[in-house]
């Protein structure tokens, strides 16, 4: 099996937009919880304590509401001040990492799969979840051996609204069952990137819901609708392999299910 090299660069700092962490939701909810999950994000993005005027510049908040909100974070354990005045992710944000980990085993049942399309020869292969109704996140990556590469990283937030993972995201957010004309993978050409292409495929889970979108990217020039029709075999080989270790049936209709993942080679 291939190496894992996601460790090979440095895991770029996320930004939280400032207005959209302090906007009223659209959707209903409350106000007050939004802002403080957006604090919580400032400290997910930059990974290290913040100081409270750092929080302030990542949110847009005015201090004195930062102030009250982290007061209750700090009562629920998701923020501790520290002996320095700065501020950083409690305990309780580390059990909920180990409690997420527990109810969806992403990296157990999806990293093989990505080193399996690597060992095929693909592009790029990622693994892509909704953020929120504008971004989606790239939970997993692993380069492909191809000299050329997109820029996509583990931790980078990206467009939900462009690119093929995007548009998998969100016309299949209803889960299992899906109509029976309807493709189970999406392209994308230069949506995102001009200079970049992908295909993407659903992922689902136990009961049926959607987990995330398992993409091949790479540079546009080594993708044609034939190049791009060409990969949607191994990617809905390993899509469909990663839903069933999720506990989901895969659609039985699906084109290109036809081809079993082997062992890699």
């Amino acid at each position: 099996m291939p190496a894992d090299r996601s460790h090979r660069r440095r895991v770029p700092a996320l930004t939280v937009p400032r207005a959209h962490a302090i906007e009223p939701p659209s959707g209903g909810g409350v106000a007050a919880v939004d802002r403080a999950l957006a604090i919580v994000a400032a400290f997910e993005s930059d990974a290290r304590p913040l100081a409270l005027a750092d929080v302030a510049r990542a949110t847009g908040m005015y201090k004195s509401t930062l102030l009250r909100l982290l007061t209750s974070l700090e009562r629920s354990g998701l923020v501790v001040r520290r002996g320095d005045q700065r501020y950083a992710l409690g305990q309780f944000a580390y059990r909920l990492g180990r409690a997420y980990e527990a109810t969806y085993p992403l990296k157990e049942c999806v990293w093989p799969v990505l080193e399996w399309l690597i060992a095929q020869g693909t592009e790029s292969p990622s693994f892509h979840v909704r953020h929120d109704d504008r971004n989606r996140l790239c939970l997993l990556r692993i380069d492909s051996n191809h000299p050329t590469l997109d820029r996509v990283r583990a931790g980078d937030l990206l467009p939900l609204r462009r690119g093929a993972p995007g548009t998998v995201l969100r016309q299949f957010r209803g889960g299992l069952p899906v109509a029976a004309d309807d493709p189970l993978f999406r392209v994308s050409f230069g949506e995102r990137d001009p200079s970049c292409a992908a295909v993407a495929a659903p992922v689902f889970g136990a009961g049926g819901e959607l987990i995330g979108a398992l993409s091949l990217s790479g540079p546009l020039e080594r993708f044609s609708e034939a190049a791009a029709k060409k990969m949607a075999k191994p990617l809905l080989a390993a899509a469909a392999t990663a839903t069933r270790a999720l506990g989901a049936e895969w659609p039985s209709r699906a084109s290109g299910t036809s081809q079993r993942m082997g062992k890699p080679r």
